[in-house]
This record gives structure tokens, sequence and C-alpha cells, in this order.
């Protein structure tokens, strides 16, 4: 059915269901660049809030007296809402309209942010943080939802480039920004920091951004699909999550990845009967879109899980402060912001396979190549494959985006972008996951006999046991009051056995990501991008 467009709607809604010649506009609203710049302040300070948050965790843990399993569920909250949210936030962007949910998205983010500031308890910023990932996961599908319908599809590739340039500077800016803010204002400055760029955000929203409909958009929603979607998603991260502290094996583990499977199913079958499914299961006889997905996973799988033991190699290795180790890494998000929009280019003139397959190319070969740092390893040595690793990234970010949203129809670019985001989220929660397994095995299997062929001092069963629990993020089991030489000789031992198991972690994620360039062989330029159409004069 065709959407009908009240009068009092004609300003800000329009119909963009089929390739054709662009709406006529006036002024500043609906203009593709301008919409790029008004969604990129929402974007960026949800992707700012995610790096900078973990910065002034310690903090937060001393002024609020919160444990550690506390401080835990400050990110573990806010990611499990924002992977459960992400597929149902993208389809009220296409039944509601993008333009709504990416404003209601912008001040709830900011109000939550303002509330976590204000909150003197740890239970209450917990409870904010699950509200802030709620109100994030309508801004992110939202976000690509609007750049779909408004970019035409030969400017698409180059406005998602400039996107995830936002990102990445974002993302390397959280560390240092949340450093100097803690450091010399408070935690909650890191929260209340968000306020004013929200209100940025809304102003360039309401005066820029232009509610464009599909002409076939949902005209109903899927509840029973929203519920078991929810509850295989949630049942899935929850597991990864807790698997390091319950182990793979235990029966908690086992029971929530059974619930998941089961929930994946049941919502499959209810899909395939739905009259107007959350996801079309449709969508993915797109070897393009389906191939686009697992590319993301297995990127994010890759990425997130190798640098997830990075910044403990930085700081507890290294010795760094949190601004310092964010400063090391800005060969990796500087690359990513450089060539994200070079990427964008690259990929509208040559399509998305060869950019793609390159780019996993180059990030298996940083992982390979971070696999051989030491306690030792230079500054320069790092920087060299944390640069290589940033530019390897930056066209998989790009590419798989498009090929995701731009293969999937116009009236479901918000489920699209969704997944796009969920699938990140599914990679990352499983990287971190398995690659920390593999690292508690490297350091079970070897610390013991590290630490007797050094000659130190034998330990009990249980101080072996907390000892390799530290040793497993590289911290040095150094009684207080121990000899220089004897602290030295601990040392020694629990960096090189951290770094052995970094080893292996990043070796794998280097496996995965040779996987990821051979999935990227059967990615394709969108089919349904020139759908947008969304503006001839840019």
């Amino acid at each position: 059915m065709t959407h009908q467009i009240t009068a009092h709607e004609k300003d800000d809604r329009t119909p963009v269901g089929r390739p054709g010649p662009a709406p006529a506009r006036s002024g500043l609203r609906g203009h593709p660049w301008l919409t790029l710049l008004g969604v990129a302040v929402g974007v960026m300070m949800v992707t700012l809030d995610g790096t900078i948050v973990a910065v002034a965790n310690p903090a937060i843990q001393q002024d609020l007296g919160a444990s550690l399993a506390d401080v835990q569920w400050i990110t573990n909250g806010y990611l499990l809402a924002l992977a459960v949210s992400l597929i149902t936030a993208g389809k009220l962007g296409d039944r509601f309209g993008h333009r709504q949910t990416f404003l209601i998205g912008i001040v709830g983010f900011a109000a939550a942010s303002a509330a976590i500031g204000l909150s003197t308890g740890v239970e209450l910023v917990i409870g904010f943080r699950v509200a802030q990932g709620l109100f994030g996961a309508l801004l992110m599908p939202a976000a690509l939802g609007l750049l779909r319908a408004t970019f035409p599809a030969e400017k698409l590739n180059m406005a998602i480039g400039i996107w995830g340039m936002v990102i990445g500077a974002s993302t390397a800016a959280g560390p240092i920004v949340g450093g100097l803010l803690v450091e010399h204002v408070s935690w909650q400055s890191v929260f209340f920091i968000n306020v004013p760029v929200g209100i940025l955000a809304l102003a360039l929203g309401l005066v820029i951004l232009l509610d464009h409909r599909a002409e076939n958009a949902p005209r109903s929603f899927d509840v029973p699909g929203v519920v078991l979607l929810s509850a295989a998603m949630f049942s899935l991260v929850w597991a990864l999550i807790k698997a390091s502290e319950w182990g793979w094996g235990d029966g908690r583990t086992l029971l929530f990845l059974a619930v998941s499977l089961v929930c994946f199913v049941l919502f499959a079958v209810w899909e395939s009967r739905a009259a107007e499914p959350l996801i079309p299961l449709g969508m993915f006889r797109s070897l393009p879109l389906s191939a686009g997905t697992v590319l993301m996973v297995l990127m994010a799988f890759a990425f997130m899980g190798g640098l997830f033991f990075v910044t403990f190699y930085l700081q507890n290795v290294h010795g760094m402060s949190p601004v310092d180790s964010g400063l090391h890494l800005l060969p990796l998000t500087g690359m990513m912001i450089v060539g994200s929009p070079l990427a964008g280019a690259a990929i509208t003139a040559a399509g998305p396979r060869i950019p793609l397959v390159a780019g996993m190319a180059a990030t298996a070969v940083a992982c390979f190549g971070m696999s051989g740092l030491t306690p030792g390893t230079s500054t320069l040595e790092m920087s060299l494959w944390f640069a290589l690793l940033g530019l390897g990234l930056a066209p998989v970010m790009v590419g798989a985006t498009e090929v995701i949203v731009g293969n999937a129809p116009l009236e479901l670019s918000g489920v699209a972008g969704g997944l796009q985001q969920a699938a990140m989220q599914v990679g990352g929660s499983l990287g971190t996951a398995v690659l920390g397994a593999v690292m508690a095995r490297t350091v079970g299997d070897s610390f013991g006999d590290n630490w007797r062929a050094a000659q130190l001092p034998p330990l009990t069963p249980e101080q072996q046991a907390l000892a390799e629990k530290g040793v497993q993020v590289g911290i040095a089991p150094v009684p207080p009051g121990a000899p220089p030489k004897l602290a030295e000789a601990i040392t020694g031992v629990a960096h090189d056995t951290f770094v052995s198991g970094m080893s292996t972690a990043f070796t794998a994620a280097g496996v995965v990501a040779v996987l990821a360039a051979v999935v990227a062989c059967f990615t394709r330029r969108g089919e349904n991008a020139a759908a947008g159409a969304g503006a001839a004069h840019v």
C-alpha cells in the first residue's frame, strides 16, 4: 500500500520508493551533505561514549564504592541493551520514519547521559546505561537509513566513508578526552559532555533532516518476531559475556547458548509465516547481503577481539596511562579516519569486492604481525602494525556497510542498518569471548612452567589460580614489599606469559581475517542502492 501524505506532512516527508527524479527541495532540509553532517554529530555522541566510559570506570568504582561485578555491568548492561534492540530499532525507523527515531534517540541518549552524571549509586548508573543502549540503538540504524534515502547511489559510498571517518575520529578521541576529563574535572563530566553534543545534534536534525518514506513501508509491527529475536540475541550475547567467568563447558553457558539457538529457530519459523515479518527471510536470498553480514561478524571478531588485549598490553605491560595508550593507538584510528573516505571513493569506482578482499588481507597481515609483539617492542614497530590494521579495516567498515544496506530493499533500510550494527556487536562479543578463552588456556598451560623455570618461590594452587587471572590481563602478581630483584623476575614471567597468550590470540584473529577475505569474494555492489536517489543536485 502506498503511504499517503497529509497536507501538514508535505514539508517534512518525501516518498522515495523507486529510483527516479529527485524531489524538489528548498533551503537546508533534505540536502544530502547537510544530512550527513546532522547524522554524524548524533552518531559521534554514541561512538565517543563507547570508548570514553572505559576510562571513567575506575573512578566510578572508587567514588561509588562499586564492586568489580558492578563495574562490569556498567559496560555489559549497555552492550546487552544495544545488541538486543538494534534490529527492532531499525524496523521502528522503517515503520515510523528514520527522522523521528533518530531525533528520539538523540534526546533519550543525552537525557540518560545527564541522569548518569547525577546518579548517586552504581545501581542508577547501570540502569541509565541500559537506557543509553536502548536509545543508542535507535540512532545507528536510523543514521544509515537517512543516508541511504538521501544520497544517490553514486555518492552513497563516499557518504558512508565520511560517516566511518567520524566514527573512527570519535572512537580515537574517547580515551584521550575521557582521560583528561576524569583527571582534571570528574567522572561525571564524561557523561555530561553528551548533553551539549546532543543539543547540537537535535538542533541540526530538526532543521536539516527530511523524513523519507518508502512507498511500501511496513504498516504493522511483528511483536512475536521482536520477542523471539530479542530473547535469542540476549541469550547469545549474555552467554558470550559470561563465558570467561563461567567457562565454555559450564552448564549455564551451554543453557543460554541452547536457549539462543531454540529462539533463533522459532524466530525463523515464525518469520516464514508472518504476514509482515520483522526480518523478511527473503532478504538473505541475496548472496552479497548474506556475505556482507558474515563479513561484518568476522571483521569485528578479529578487530575487537584482538584490540581487547592491546589496551592491556599498552597499560599493564608497557605501563602507560589510559591517555598515553590512547595516543599510541592513534596510528590505528588515524588510518581509519583517513582511509574511510578514500575507501568510499575506491568502492564507488571499482565496486566493493577488491577493496574488501584487500582490506581483510591487510587486516590479516597486521594481526599476524602483532602476534610478534614482545614486552620490549618499540613504539615505532607497534605503530606500523597499528597503522596497517587501521588501513585494512577502513574499506571493510565502508564496503560491508554498503553491501548490506545497498542490497536490501529501501523499505527495509532500517532493518539492514540494524543488521549491520548487530553483526558488529555479535562479532565483537564473540571475538572477545573466544580470544579471551584462548588467552586463558595459554596462560593456564604455560604460567606454572614459566614460574618454575624462573626458580621463583612455589605457589599454592589457590595462589597460582589467582595469579593466572591477573596475568591474563598483563598484571604481574608481585607481592607487597617484594625485593626489587624478585619483583623484576615475577614481572618478567607474567609479561612473557601474557605476551605468549596475546600472540596466540592474534594468530587466531589473523586466521579469522583470512576467512573473512574469502567471504569478501562473494560481495558485490548493492543492487537496490539506486532506490534511494535522494538528491539530483548534491
